[in-house]
């Protein structure tokens, strides 16, 4: 006898789950595959996201550069415009997570994931749809940034494959912090209380080297901001996109940097993946 069961065939929007009749259930890569789709087209469908998803990152980006850049020293006597972008580039995948941590409280709150749990899919898969798809929102958030660095003056010296390297080392940033803010969705449950949780992560990206040397802090707060993951990533791509750390003003070699953003991005993916699929196994 055929047995009948339910797939995610046919996910859109906030529109019902809709199922087909199959011989197996959807594995796991159907599942996160379906998931994944479906948020990317409520992303493209929400004018307001694709939006705010665009120019947030490039405003503050624009007023550090015109309106703060003229009082900032920088190490080395490096351009302004040259120290800031990659740092603007890294902490922007902060406001990309916003979005992210919103999305998912969303979904808690409209009862999506509660109509998924009654499906035999795989519950891990359900969250990792939801972070692959985010995680390419934040690449085209990411690469909108960095054309309009461009536009304002940022140059860079770094060779193409450098750049291409810091490109992947911001998606696979971005990665994990997307991990972080489903997490954070997810505890939030609903969409204005993820927005005020969220914006806890926000002070993190002033206390590092994103926007100013962290030389230029008080002593007691250095330490803070040389030894967290936005520092470590920022310098990393700093590095690599002006061609050296000299050229940067760094006092590590650029694979040091490399190596130590590889290893936070590890470390956040290995912390927070876990506790989000828990948290959604609870929470659904």
């Amino acid at each position: 006898m055929t047995a009948t069961t339910l797939t995610p065939h046919g996910l859109a929007g906030d529109e019902a789950f809709v199922v087909t009749r199959t011989d197996r259930p959807a594995g796991a890569v159907a599942t996160t595959l379906s998931v994944a789709a479906r948020t990317i087209r409520k992303f493209v469908r929400t004018p307001q996201l694709v939006v705010l998803g665009t120019i947030q990152g490039a405003m503050f980006l624009l007023i550090f550069r015109y309106v703060f850049g003229g009082a900032m020293a920088t190490p080395g006597g490096v351009p302004y415009v040259d120290f800031m972008v990659p740092g603007f580039v890294v902490t922007g995948l902060l406001f990309s997570g916003m979005t992210t941590a919103t999305g998912t409280a969303e979904d808690v709150e409209h009862g999506f994931f509660d109509r998924l749990r009654s499906m035999p899919v795989p519950r891990w898969a359900l969250v990792a749809g939801r972070s692959i798809a985010d995680t390419g929102v934040l690449t085209w958030s990411l690469l909108v940034t960095a054309a309009i660095g461009f536009a304002v003056g940022f140059r860079p010296d770094g060779s193409p494959a450098e750049l291409l390297l810091a490109l992947g080392l911001c998606v696979a940033f971005g990665f994990a912090f997307v991990w972080l803010f489903v997490f954070l969705g997810l505890l939030a449950g609903t969409a204005q209380a993820s927005q005020g949780v969220a914006m806890l992560v926000f002070p993190f990206s002033f206390v590092s080297s994103a926007y100013v040397p962290v030389d230029s802090m008080p002593g007691w707060l250095q330490p803070v901001a040389e030894n967290q993951p936005l520092t470590a990533m920022t310098n990393a791509v700093r590095s690599l996109s002006l061609g050296s750390p000299e050229a940067a003003g760094l006092s590590h070699t650029t694979g040091y940097w490399v190596a130590l953003s590889l290893a936070w991005t590890v470390g956040l993916v290995a912390v927070f993946a876990p506790l989000a699929v828990a948290r959604y196994r609870k929470t659904a």
